[in-house]
């Protein structure tokens, strides 16, 4: 499966990480400016707590 790439629609133009999370076995993460360096891949779960994680931090 291909990765679908997206940016969040927060970043607007100073984009800096883009996210795909199109395949249900893993969601990818990589540098917007620097695709060259590749990408991590977490399993949903992790990038899951991850993203509550901050949700947390930021209120």
């Amino acid at each position: 499966m291909n990765p679908n790439w997206r940016t969040s629609s927060y970043t607007k133009s100073d984009s800096c990480v883009e996210v795909a999370d199109n395949d249900p076995a893993r969601v990818m993460v990589r540098d917007t400016k620097r695709r060259e360096f590749g990408h991590l891949s977490l399993n949903p779960a992790s990038w899951s707590r991850f993203i509550e994680a901050t949700k947390q931090v930021s209120q």
